[in-house]
């Protein structure tokens, strides 16, 4: 049953589950404000709602979330009255990053369990929304990782070393690489990669399941891992991984990055920055060998 239009995704319930789908497909759904925003809304509408058992997680088009959204902010509103934080000092930045990872967060403190459906690009803003979620779901195909840690900062959310470890964690945010989504399955960051017409399938039958059971017994056990994470330190982590981002954005590669996105555009800023890089692939087994133009070669 669908509910309340919203502008940049779609929310419907049906049969135990709430779907949310990120619903900007000509750009790979961006992370603005104003979507985070929704979402967030979304979340803590079907955690009210006692018809669910479970959050569905997805993006509408070719992609699951290609990252925040780097195009420029819209006009300010009208003047009201009311004085907004427009500044660039490292207090300004962690204020704005913690903004938006207030929204991300709804995943992780609501009291029912999601689930991630990642298809395609699920990159910077992305991964940070898919690891927020209880479980995460990918098509083999999928390509998942951080490429602006090359030159704009930190992540500002970190769930990384929780799922993936210490040292996938640092190869793939060290270099910005990227993992096929069967790849990230093996690493850590996703439960399952499956065939990308196969994903639908399989996370909806994940949901039957949760559907089977109580919703307040998928709180209890959601909640009792997530307080486990929490003692070893996830929580405090996240509080930090904002401040950090805001000093990452003060290195030199960093300040030259903002300015190339308002003199050559997004498209041409982030073409420049990932073409030494070639594919800007990594792989999980065998070695990485790689051609004149930086290209894995076929594993032999």
């Amino acid at each position: 049953m669908a509910k309340q239009p919203y502008e940049n995704i779609l929310y419907e319930v049906e049969n135990g589950r709430a779907r949310i789908t990120l619903n900007q497909p000509k750009r790979r759904n961006p992370l603005s404000l104003g979507m985070l925003s929704e979402l967030s809304d979304a979340l803590w509408e079907a955690d009210d709602d006692t018809a669910v058992h479970c959050v569905i997680l997805r993006g509408a088009g070719p992609a699951f979330c290609a990252g925040y959204d780097l195009a420029p902010p819209p006009a300010k509103d009208a003047d009201d009255g009311v004085t907004r934080r427009s500044g660039r000092g490292i207090d300004d930045d962690t204020w704005m990053l913690e903004r938006n990872q207030r929204c991300m967060r709804s995943l992780w403190e609501m009291h029912k369990p999601s689930i991630a459906q990642v298809h395609g690009h699920c990159l910077a803003g992305g991964t940070d929304l898919a690891l927020y979620c209880d479980m995460v779901i990918v098509a083999d195909d999928a390509n998942i990782g951080f490429p602006p840690l090359r030159n704009m900062g930190s992540p500002p959310n970190h769930l990384w070393l929780y799922n993936c470890g210490p040292q996938w964690t640092k190869r793939l945010l060290l270099t910005g690489d990227t993992l096929s989504g069967e790849d990230a399955a093996r690493v850590g960051f996703a439960m399952k990669s499956v065939p990308a017409e196969r994903l639908q399938e399989e996370v909806e039958g994940l949901a039957d399941r949760l559907a089977l059971i109580d919703p307040a017994l998928l709180s209890a056990n959601k909640r009792i891992v997530n307080l486990g994470m929490e003692l070893m330190g996830a929580d405090t982590l996240q509080r930090l991984a904002a401040q950090n981002d805001a000093v990452g954005h003060t290195a030199r590669a960093a300040r030259q990055m903002f300015k190339d996105l308002g003199t050559k555009g997004v498209k041409q800023a982030v073409a420049d920055r990932d073409a030494p890089f070639g594919d800007g692939r990594a792989r999980v087994l065998g070695p990485e060998r790689r051609d004149a133009d930086g290209k894995l070669l076929p594993e032999d």
